[in-house]
């Protein structure tokens, strides 16, 4: 392994990028808060970040996230394989393309890659994790926790899933044409489902409790999920920005 620095046009990423191998394919890896968890979500450089990658020649991006269940049948410790999210972030940067010189419009209906997606819930299950095929992902914007109030709203709507870094990682993704998933490792109920027996509000200490409890799952769902890999990119990934401009 060895560690490199990226400089990119939109500042500094969130540390130096390791850069290895996993089965014969060279991988890069990024904790986006920082090497001691130190950048708090809002002020993550998610457009460096990306940048950096894009720049290393990465083209997919595996992006575990700490999460919590909005619903009673996803419980702490299984996985959730995202397949849309809802963004109730503000003033976050969240797009390479806001103020032009060209206008782009990247389409947002599948925000992540379906090739990832299926290898990862593949990838999942053989290792005995419960794995949910899909899920909604409500992203805030932190570094509270929600209210009782919002998380019975959240979780009403259907959706799955709270994270506070979902968005704008998932869609600057997109404008890179980067294949993107994301596994969310679901370590609490959310507050709003404190009323029902056995289920607490979320605190730090169970988020780092369950996290912690399941780091060589996630490490273990990488390491199977980034050997089975096709080399070539069949998805709509790739041409992500085809068709967004403005004007050709």
């Amino acid at each position: 392994m060895r560690e490199v620095e990226v400089d990119t046009p939109y500042g500094t990423p969130s540390g130096a990028i390791a850069i290895g191998a996993i089965g014969g394919e060279e991988v890069a890896f990024l904790p986006r808060h920082g090497a001691r968890h130190t950048l708090p979500p809002a002020a993550i450089n998610y457009r460096a970040n990306l940048w950096a990658f894009k720049e290393l020649g990465v083209e997919r991006v595996l992006a575990p996230t700490a999460a919590g269940s909005l619903q009673k049948h996803v419980r702490p410790g299984d996985f959730v394989v995202c397949d849309q999210f809802v963004d109730r972030t503000w003033g976050r940067a969240d797009s390479f393309h806001a103020e032009g010189p060209r206008v782009a419009h990247v389409a947002a209906a599948d925000p992540y890659c379906p090739v990832l997606r299926r290898l990862a819930v593949e990838a999942g299950r053989e290792l005995g994790v419960t794995m949910h095929d899909g899920g909604t992902v409500v992203v805030i914007q932190g570094p509270r926790f929600s209210t009782r109030a919002e998380s019975k709203w959240f979780g009403a709507q259907g959706w799955e899933v709270v994270n506070m870094t979902q968005y704008p990682e998932a869609i600057l993704a997109r404008e890179l044409e980067l294949c993107y998933a994301n596994v969310s490792l679901i370590t609490d109920y959310d507050v709003g489902l404190a009323d029902e027996p056995g289920m607490e509000p979320v605190t730090v200490a169970e988020v780092e409790r369950f996290f912690a409890s399941n780091n060589e799952r996630v490490r273990d769902l990488i390491l199977a999920l980034v050997t089975r890999i096709p080399k070539a990119r069949d998805c709509p990934c790739k041409d992500a920005m085809k068709t967004a401009f403005i004007g050709g």
